[in-house]
């Protein structure tokens, strides 16, 4: 389903249910991985904003710190309390399958959002509404070779190696630089789950490291904590490459004072939004109508195109 056309698929699908389907109090869960984490504040607005739209309401819940087993706590536990349908993070490849089971033999339909399970997990979830993750970061793979074009040494960080919203990322960055031909050699540095670990983390890794090439992020704290960093030591000034993903309002003034030199805008109100309307749906049609996997789609924000972003605004969370 193309991003720009399934709301109004949904929002229409869901207007000409009959009378008896049209039920208005169904209760939704989240499932996430860092529950307090700033870059999911849209997508909680888009939750939001889907659940008035059909008299719904949601519950955020899961972990702080990316603990996978307090996330499968909670998904039973929403499974417990007979939730109409469950979006899930899906940050590990196997732990979940169980839960997921579980809820769809109970008639709880189940959707991954910003982090799916590969196909050879065997995870039964119905669909998944996200960024194709691994070729996000073939394009960012591509965008640093064109940042460090006569090679050298870059830094990859990432908050939680291994996990399934960020690996297939960092996996396909360095596909990407390793087809570049360039003599550009990468580090691995995990940052950690929380914003303040991670900002310490980059600080620490460039005056560790200051004969760098480039510093490049793969989750949002670590992006916002690069261009932090940047303005400090005036990376820009010395020709060493940043950028990274998502849309913190830290990420967003470093592009527009020339600090970073990309971001990656994943839609996160979408992955909001989109889930709502998809369980929805799967519930009031009595299956009928089946969750169907979207792509929230990658646009490269610069210092040429982050204007529209600086205000505030539900969509990118920073109202």
């Amino acid at each position: 389903m193309l991003a720009g056309a399934g709301a109004a698929a949904v929002f229409a699908a869901a207007s000409r249910l009959p009378a008896r389907a049209a039920k208005t109090d169904y209760k939704f869960v989240f499932v996430n991985h860092v529950t307090t984490n700033p870059f999911f504040t849209a997508t909680q607005y888009g939750a939001a904003d889907a659940c008035s739209l059909i008299g719904s309401s949601y519950r955020w819940t899961g972990s702080e710190t990316s603990n996978v087993s307090e996330m499968v706590r909670a998904f039973q536990t929403a499974i417990n309390n007979k939730a109409d349908g469950i979006a899930v993070c899906l940050v590990d490849a196997t732990a979940f399958n169980g839960v997921v089971s579980q809820a769809l033999a109970a008639g709880i339909p189940v959707v991954a959002y910003n982090a799916d399970a590969p196909a050879s997990s065997h995870n039964k979830r119905q669909a998944y509404v996200g960024q194709d993750l691994f070729r996000s970061g073939q394009l960012v793979g591509e965008r640093i070779a064109s940042l460090v074009p006569a090679g050298g040494k870059v830094a990859l960080f990432i908050a939680t190696p291994g996990s399934l919203n960020l690996q297939p990322r960092i996996d396909g960055a360095i596909d990407s630089i390793k087809k570049s031909g360039k003599n550009i050699t990468y580090e691995q540095v995990a940052t950690g789950a929380l914003v303040t670990q991670e900002r310490s983390t980059v600080e620490s890794y460039y005056n560790g490291h200051k004969d760098v090439n480039g510093l490049f992020a793969v989750d949002g704290g670590s992006t916002e904590a690069v261009g932090i960093v940047s303005k400090k030591y005036g990376l820009s000034a010395k020709k060493v490459g940043t950028g990274g993903y998502d849309l913190l309002p830290g990420t967003l003034s470093a592009i527009q004072a020339g600090n970073l030199d990309f971001t990656i805008d994943q839609q996160p109100y979408l992955q909001g939004y989109y889930p709502v309307f998809q369980l929805y749906l799967a519930k009031a049609s009595g299956t009928l109508i089946s969750p169907s996997d979207t792509d929230t789609g990658l646009k490269f924000v610069t210092k040429d195109t982050v204007h529209p972003y600086m205000g505030n605004s539900r969509f990118e969370g920073q109202s």
